[in-house]
């Protein structure tokens, strides 16, 4: 109770709040993996003292929530620097280099939040595969080449895959066709060859979406296509998907000689509100007293039920540590995770390591008791 009102005195004060001696992440598994978080600009421009304090004591590894996607970094049609807005990505890359830190630049193409003028042509009409790559090749090799030898690697395409492993429908592999990924693979590299590049997406847990991973990456190499990684985002559930699938997804990508990053990590604690687990963000749903029962605090059982999870995730992260190089949490404190709105809005939500006032949680304390065994 005493740190956390001295905590909450200086939240009030408008001061850091200073955090109790102990381990961080990042020396507690720096023989493993790096430990990594998604920042929003509160943390990278350090307005939200206490979360970029917690950025900077636990963290080697950073990604940007939003400030890279399209629609923030390229808002607008006109041509050349003029259609850009850098302003919070140069903030984010200059945080990452002043501490240090291995810094991710997320995501290149992605169906979601691109504007419309993106897929039009000067009349409103649908681009053809011509434009639509040249226009991506532009937007890949400005972005990337602004940030060449300091982003040190891109998520270059997020999310391509449907449920059942085969390509989604976007924009994207409507004009140009399948080889979409390909381009933009090879136009992330032409921009700066030593960039470690990343295929990200949800669910990959499950068998079905799994296996369309695996055949996606294999043609991807059968091209000689530089990927040097798969991004599992591991958005899950408190019982889903189980250790021995996380398990099976591991060893399945190794044999496909490319490394794993954990890339956007929670466990989710709050009711299903949707039929199946799912991590996209045109998914929504209706908030109701009952999707929502931890308004007033996270009863003693779910935060041992937390803790337990994510020590399991962590047994199995060290278990493949040979071809895991970097779990990334998706958020840094509960109060500022994407999960409190989504898929219902205004929810009360507990799924990561620090409270609301950036106290660490039982779960914190599994998560360090594994790193500690080493196993």
């Amino acid at each position: 109770m005493l740190v956390r009102s001295i905590m909450l005195a200086c939240l009030m004060a408008g001061l850091p709040a200073a955090l109790p001696a102990q381990t961080s992440l990042k020396d507690a598994f720096k023989n493993y993996f790096r430990i990594g978080a998604a920042l929003n600009p509160g943390h990278f421009n350090e307005t939200d003292e206490l979360g970029a304090t917690l950025v900077k004591r636990h963290f080697n590894a950073v990604t940007p929530e939003n400030d890279m996607k399209w629609e923030r970094i390229h808002p607008r049609p006109e041509a050349g620097p003029a259609g850009y807005n850098f302003e919070n990505s140069d903030k984010y890359v200059e945080f990452g280099e002043k501490n240090g830190m291995f810094i991710v630049g997320h995501c290149l193409i992605w169906h979601s939040q691109v504007p419309r003028w993106v897929f039009q042509d000067a009349d409103g009409k649908p681009l053809d595969r011509a434009g639509l790559l040249e226009r991506m090749r532009e937007h890949i090799s400005m972005v990337v080449g602004r940030y060449k030898s300091r982003v040190n690697g891109w998520d270059v395409v997020n999310e391509a895959l449907n449920e059942d492993g085969t390509l989604r429908k976007s924009p994207w592999l409507n004009i140009i066709g399948e080889d979409y990924i390909a381009r933009a693979f090879e136009f992330a590299h032409e921009a700066d060859p030593k960039a470690e590049l990343y295929y990200n997406d949800y669910n990959l847990d499950y068998e079905a979406k799994r296996k369309g991973a695996i055949e996606l990456v294999k043609k991807l190499q059968q091209q000689g296509i530089k990927i040097t990684a798969i991004g599992s985002q591991s958005h899950h559930k408190l019982e889903q998907p189980t250790v021995q699938q996380i398990d099976d997804t591991f060893k399945a990508f190794k044999e496909l000689n490319v490394k794993v990053a954990v890339t956007e990590l929670d466990v989710d604690l709050l009711p299903a509100v949707t039929r199946r687990p799912t991590a996209d963000i045109s998914e929504r749903a209706e908030a109701s007293k009952d999707s929502n029962p931890y308004v007033a605090g996270l009863p003693d059982e779910m935060q041992q039920a937390l803790a337990k999870r994510y020590a399991d995730l962590f047994a199995v992260f060290l278990k493949n540590k040979d071809v895991i190089t970097r779990v990334t949490f998706w958020g840094v404190t509960d109060r500022s995770s994407w999960l409190n709105n989504f898929p219902a809005g205004g929810r009360t939500n507990y799924p990561l390591l620090f409270d609301r006032e950036g106290k660490p949680k039982p779960a914190f304390d599994a998560v360090i008791r594994q790193a500690q065994s080493g196993k």
